[in-house]
């Protein structure tokens, strides 16, 4: 009677030892499942990074080209300026002084136009990048 009940017992045990056994696989699996989420999940994010510094490189690449642009149209601008001084000072005819003058506004409005230009560019771009974030 005592063996009956210590072998039931027994049969027990072995019944929640097979049951643990069964959620330890469980519970390993979803570890293994986890951890290549995990690998994944990273391996993404290495991408992304990747393809933001891509993107990050191209836009200062854009905007340091729009700059020197700016900085070229700057130094004409202070050419113009200073040609228009020199002929000043050496009391040139008014006629050429005239012609740098119109020279120097034309050059103005196009920068003008340029900066408006430029602004809707930035806007669009701003906004592309945006839809791309989200």
């Amino acid at each position: 009677m005592r063996n009956l009940k210590e072998l039931k017992k027994l049969e027990e045990l072995e019944e929640e030892l097979e049951d643990l056994e069964k959620k330890l696989k469980e519970e390993l699996k979803k570890f293994e499942e986890l951890e290549e989420l995990k690998e994944e999940l990273e391996d993404l994010e290495v991408k992304l990074e990747g393809e933001l510094e891509d993107e990050l490189e191209e836009k200062l690449k854009v905007i340091l080209e729009e700059e020197l642009e700016e900085l070229k149209e700057e130094l004409e601008d202070e050419e113009l300026e200073d040609e228009l001084e020199e002929l000043k000072m050496e009391e040139l005819d008014e006629e050429k002084l005239e012609e740098l003058d119109e020279k120097l506004e034309e050059e103005e409005l196009e920068g003008e136009e340029f900066v408006k230009l430029k602004d809707e560019l930035e806007g669009e771009k701003l906004e592309k990048f945006e839809e791309l974030e989200q």
